[in-house]
């Protein structure tokens, strides 16, 4: 009854607050900070109108966006990479912050993950993805 009750309440809060602590990383990112910290990013991209690939695609519409998708880069990317693209992954805000945490463990023979050791820190890499948000 009554317990019963008030413990199936007291788990979908929890699960609550799990899935709100969980999803709110990516949801907090400071697209000022952000831009400021696409700096290390700009080095190889580029984003904004009149945005070209440079030694990595440009960034516009990253977010959403299909693995291996820009044109003009087509044969540049790596196989896997195209392979990912091929299997219909997407850059979501997630996949993003896994990429840019460690892209030697999602795309091992990419050039970035050879060039590039990746953003350890969360906030930081939550204020690009929210940066990159702004770039359609």
């Amino acid at each position: 009854g009554e317990i019963e009750m008030r413990i199936d309440l007291s788990l979908a809060v929890a699960g609550l607050t799990v899935t709100a602590l969980t999803g709110s990383a990516l949801a907090e990112g400071d697209a000022a900070k952000g831009k400021a910290a696409f700096a290390k990013c700009a080095i190889c991209h580029q984003v904004g109108p009149g945005a070209k690939t440079l030694v990595g695609p440009e960034l516009n519409g990253i977010v959403g966006r299909k693995a291996a998708s820009v044109a003009d880069y087509a044969s540049m990317y790596s196989a896997g990479t195209k392979k990912l693209g091929a299997e219909g992954f997407v850059w979501t805000p997630e996949n993003i912050d896994k990429w840019i945490a460690d892209p030697k463990a999602m795309i091992p023979d990419s050039p970035m993950a050879l060039a590039f050791p990746g953003i350890p820190d969360a906030a930081e890499r939550a204020d690009i993805i929210a940066y990159l948000n702004t770039q359609k």
